[in-house]
Formats: structure tokens, C-alpha cells, sequence
């Protein structure tokens, strides 16, 4: 797996990944918790990993290295 995520988009993704985990666990998000958590895990692999399968699939790369 190369990275093809860059800086900017793993903060991004970081803190949104942070964000929906804490809503999810706080239930503050309605009937859709599950959701929101699993949303922020995937968002927080992405970011650990530097790789997002997506991007690959859509040709797309961040990554400036």
C-alpha cells in the first residue's frame, strides 16, 4: 500500500474521526450512532495508515512524497 493521503486531508480526517466517535459513543447523534462510529473509525484507519482505498480507486493522491 503506498500513502496517497497527505497532511492536511489526515488532519482533517483525524479530527473528523474524533469528532463522530465522540458523538457516536455520546449518543448525541440521534438513532444513527453506529453509523457515526463506525464512519470515524474508518476515518481514523485512513489517517493512521496514510492509505484510503477510495482514492486509489478514483485515481486520486494527496500525498506529495
Amino acid at each position: 500500500m503506498t500513502a496517497n493521503i497527505g497532511n492536511v486531508d489526515r488532519i482533517i480526517r483525524l479530527i473528523l474521526g474524533a469528532i463522530l466517535v465522540l458523538f457516536g459513543a455520546l449518543g448525541l447523534t440521534g438513532g444513527v450512532q453506529i453509523a457515526a462510529i463506525v464512519a470515524g473509525i474508518v476515518l481514523l484507519a485512513t489517517a493512521g495508515t496514510r492509505f484510503c482505498l477510495l482514492y486509489r480507486l478514483a485515481g486520486v493522491n494527496t500525498c506529495k512524497i
